[in-house]
């Protein structure tokens, strides 16, 4: 049995890793999907003083408040995840086994999240909501999809160690852009290194919705020997 931690992207709750979640339990795995606070549910708390590090203690106290939850986890990060998953990654390495950035960012020491997208996408960010603190959902997002906190995106993640380490480093490409991808600096990052595994899905961005079944097997295979 292997651990999968999984972390939704800005604007959604780990409700978006329902079907994806249930197939990997069902195949024996134990899996901790999370909302990060102040998104979903969990959007009232702290909503102007939420920031990266923020979410990746969440993570954090979530891995080590859940008794299933063992040692070499697969960190799952979808987008904006891509930079909690790496800030867990780099302060508990003895317990992580494998990393798959799901059409996500992937951030090295020093940068923010909007550092590693396009212009549309930043556009996007500072088109906050009325509170001044969050960025809206767009308007094609599930209904269940909240505000997210710009603190987030913003600030830049301090790494302490070397990530190359981690058995498996993969990245899953969404090609199903309406227009450019703004994963796809990170995709190019990655793309031709060895040490990653690359797979690319004929899906728009929220793969778990477009293609669980694909993205079932990608999974099932971070926890292959």
């Amino acid at each position: 049995m292997s651990s999968y931690v999984l972390i939704p992207g800005m604007c959604h709750g780990a409700w978006c890793f329902d079907e994806v979640a249930a197939s990997l339990r069902s195949a024996g795995h134990h899996v901790l999907a999370l909302t990060l606070t102040g998104v979903g549910e969990r959007s009232h708390l702290m909503p102007g003083g939420v920031n990266l590090d923020t979410h990746i203690v969440d993570v954090l106290a979530a891995i080590d408040n859940d008794a299933a939850t063992g040692a070499d986890l697969i960190l799952v990060g979808h987008s904006y995840g891509g930079m909690v998953i790496t800030g867990v990654a780099d302060r508990i390495p003895d317990r992580v086994d494998s990393l798959v950035f799901l059409d996500a960012v992937v951030p090295r020491d020093g940068e923010a999240c909007w550092d590693l997208v396009n212009d549309e996408e930043r556009q996007w960010y500072v088109k906050v909501d009325d509170s001044g603190f969050g960025v809206p959902p767009m308007p094609f997002f599930d209904d269940r999809a909240t505000s997210h906190p710009l603190a987030t995106v913003l600030q830049p993640l301090r790494l302490r160690g070397d990530l190359n380490g981690f058995r498996r480093r993969i990245f899953v490409y969404a090609l199903d852009w309406p227009g450019e991808s703004p994963l796809r600096p990170s995709y190019d990052r990655v793309r031709d290194d060895p040490t990653w595994i690359c797979h690319e899905l004929d899906g728009r961005h929220n793969l778990m919705r477009d293609r669980p079944a694909d993205l079932l097997r990608i999974l099932l295979s971070a926890s292959q020997s």
